[in-house]
């Protein structure tokens, strides 16, 4: 009775060891429509222990697959200068503040940011590993551009100052047909008031303030005297002559 136990027991492993290796997770065709044209990037899925699946007389342990990859961008200034050393982070949706950079717990189908940092070409990549549940990713969340200018300007004497502080984004994957699409949130755009060749400078440009009038000077002496009678009231009537 023992021995039949354990032979079915074999036969139930190798079934399931089977049957993990052919629905097993590949990196050929992860992605084959990409909307999210180019952010996204360095797709792979990939395997992770996430706990135990008990059953009548053992466990086996129970493994997710976790869609790996990056989101990139680049950081510049007005000008589209590069910056170097600017922090970029992905905060996803019921995440506390305290939970913003820090590291995740291990064993758990739960989704994870790394923080990135601009380079000398203003490039940052955000590397994330997210759970594919129901052959699914949909995630939402916050980008923060910069986060501690406010800290760094006030410890060092300088800092960058983002444009954009926050935006939000949504990133979702279908693992059936292989469709990536990333967007973020509204965001804001700053021009330049620029003039073509012989206008004047002092011409008001559509969002620029004009500048003030100059008010005319007032004469000095017409200020002096300014309601002010004369020093002498009797001047006029002939006393002290």
């Amino acid at each position: 009775m023992i021995e039949y136990i354990v032979s079915r027991r074999l036969i139930f492993i190798v079934i399931l060891t089977a049957f993990a290796v052919a629905c097993g997770p590949s990196n050929k065709n992860v992605v084959v429509e990409d909307f999210a044209e180019g952010r996204v990037v360095d797709l792979a899925i990939t395997e992770k222990l996430t706990g135990n699946t008990e059953f009548l007389l053992f466990s086996m342990p129970k493994k997710t697959q976790f869609l790996d990859g990056y989101v990139q961008g680049v950081i510049t200034d007005y000008k589209d200068n590069p910056i170097q050393g600017v922090v970029v982070r992905a905060v996803a949706s019921g995440e506390s503040s305290e939970e913003e950079g820090e590291a995740r717990p291990s064993g758990f189908a739960t989704s994870s940011f790394d923080p990135g940092v601009s380079d000398t070409n203003g490039f940052y990549r955000i590397r994330f590993s997210l759970p594919i549940l129901s052959r699914k990713v949909d995630v939402r969340g916050r980008m923060l551009y910069n986060p501690g200018w406010e800290q760094e300007r006030d410890n060092l004497g300088k800092a960058y100052e983002p444009q954009t502080k926050q935006s939000q984004f949504r990133l979702y994957y279908d693992r059936k047909n292989g469709r990536i699409i990333f967007s973020e949130g509204v965001r804001k755009t700053v021009v330049a008031a620029v003039t073509a060749k012989g206008v004047p400078k002092s011409v008001p440009l559509p969002g620029v303030k004009p500048p003030e009038e100059a008010k005319p000077a007032v004469d000095a002496e017409k200020e002096k005297t300014s309601g002010k009678g004369d020093d002498d009231l009797f001047k006029g009537f002939g006393f002290g002559q």
